[in-house]
């Protein structure tokens, strides 16, 4: 998760106006050589400024970003907080709102993927433009249209997650290759026999349990602490592959 803050400096100008005399300020008189070091005391602290804003800038953009989601093993739940090994190693304790909404992940077979199917799909570049499917699931018909489009996918290096309808699929030696429509767009994927297609079914919170693979969206708090609305958990020892 990156939060940036742009704040905008307004230029203090000389004040224009009739009569104000040489340079727009007001007393000045030609020759007047006192002027430069007025322009100078003036002008100094606004480069100051500019200097301090452009670094707090630049220290803001080195930082790295705040995770929007960990996808790891449930190590242990201790009433409202999950405690998860992230797949880097890394030990996430997350604080589950009072909402939460739990989601389960059931694998399915490739053939279940049916033209008319609303998928989401996370792919890499292919060749010949066609885009190799890391994973696929297919969404329950009560979930059709769930966003909807294509956007960069932080799973992979140049990943992208796209959310559309299945309008054609082609059997071939190495896979389908599905072609998917979504409101700005359509894209050529490529499901191999080895990609992982899953589904989500239903599921609550007493299927976060030690041992659970998790993908968990997540939300930095202020105190630094974060919190946890929604969890895919994998059914049957399954890795949600998304």
């Amino acid at each position: 998760m990156i939060v940036e803050q742009a704040g905008k400096s307004r230029a203090c100008e000389p004040e224009y106006r009739r009569g104000a005399g040489v340079n727009g300020y007001v007393g000045a008189t030609p020759g007047d050589q006192t002027m430069p070091v007025q322009r100078f005391q003036f002008i100094r602290p606004l480069v100051a400024v500019a200097m301090v804003a452009a670094s707090t800038i630049y220290a803001i953009a080195q930082q790295p970003p705040s995770p929007s989601r960990v996808r790891g093993t449930i190590e242990a739940v201790d009433g409202d907080t999950l405690a998860v090994k992230s797949r880097s190693g890394d030990d996430v304790k997350l604080h589950m709102t009072d909402d939460i909404r739990v989601v389960g992940i059931s694998k399915i077979a490739l053939s279940d993927i049916k033209v008319g199917s609303f998928v989401g799909t996370t792919t890499v570049p292919g060749p010949d433009g066609v885009q190799n499917a890391v994973e696929v699931h297919v969404f329950p018909e009560a979930m059709r249209g769930t966003g909807e489009g294509s956007r960069p996918y932080d799973l992979r290096p140049n990943s992208s997650m796209t959310n559309a309808t299945v309008a054609e699929s082609v059997v071939g030696n190495d896979g389908h290759t599905l072609l998917v429509k979504f409101k700005d767009g359509e894209k050529k994927v490529l499901v191999s026999p080895e990609t992982p297609v899953v589904t989500y079914v239903p599921a609550d919170k007493s299927d976060l349990k030690a041992g659970a693979k998790v993908i968990a969206f997540m939300k930095k708090l202020p105190d630094g602490s974060f919190e946890t609305n929604r969890v895919s958990v994998g059914r049957d020892g399954l890795t949600p592959p998304m």
